[in-house]
This record gives structure tokens, sequence and C-alpha cells, in this order.
């Protein structure tokens, strides 16, 4: 049973920065593709960032572009969101999630491409 345990988290102000973790367990030695969405209220998840299994990549959103960076240990299993200059649009739920059965050729930036979700975290930025 794969688990993915999210840390990090909380209220910051716009301009600051926050660090996310995510440690996943229940699979061990296995390299899943690991991405990064957030949840406003009403709104559809969105994509946030991803990396692939051997880390060799790095995708972005836009609108993240240049100030958050996604990076994987996976000596600790832990995939992590480097979150710097926070606006307050990024205030959102952010979520983890790993892909172990997703398509050979992924997108990275469809949740329907993730098997596995962390419990989410909130992330408030002041203005």
């Amino acid at each position: 049973q794969v688990q993915l345990v999210q840390s990090g988290g909380g209220l910051v102000q716009a301009g600051g920065s926050l660090r996310l973790s995510c440690a996943a367990s229940g699979r061990p030695g296995s390299r899943p593709a690991m991405g990064w969405f957030r949840r406003t209220p009403g709104q559809e998840r969105e994509f946030v960032a991803a990396i692939t299994w051997s880390g060799g990549n790095t995708y972005l959103a836009d609108y993240v572009e240049g100030r958050f960076a996604i990076s994987r240990d996976d000596a600790k299993s832990t995939v992590y969101l480097q979150m710097n200059s926070l606006k307050p649009e990024d205030t959102a739920v952010y979520y983890c999630a790993a892909s172990y059965f997703g398509p050979s050729t992924m997108t990275y930036r469809m949740p329907n491409e993730y098997d596995y979700w962390g419990q989410g975290t909130q992330v408030t930025v002041s203005s």
C-alpha cells in the first residue's frame, strides 16, 4: 500500500518562501514520476510541477516558472517543492502525487496520470 505523506506549508507573507515535502512509502526501491498540484475553492486541481522517475527532467507550470523548483531525494523517497517569491494567488491546498503505472508517454500535467495522492497541505500567502 503506497502512502504519500506531506509536510511543510503554512502561512507566509508575499515574497516569502516555503518548502513542501512528500515522503513515499510502500514500494521500496521504486522510483515513480512525481508531481505537485494545487486546488483553490471552487476550482479544479491544477498542475504545478513534476519530475521524472530519474530526476533528469522537471516540468513547471508557467505561473510558477522561475519561482518554484521541484527536486527528489530517492535515498529518502522524498520529493520537494521549493516555493520562492510567493504571491497571494499561490494560496491553495497543495497535493503531491506519484505515478507508478502511468502511460508510457506522460504529459506529467494531468491528474489522471497519477496513481496515488498525498493528504494535501494548506499554503496561505498574505499580501
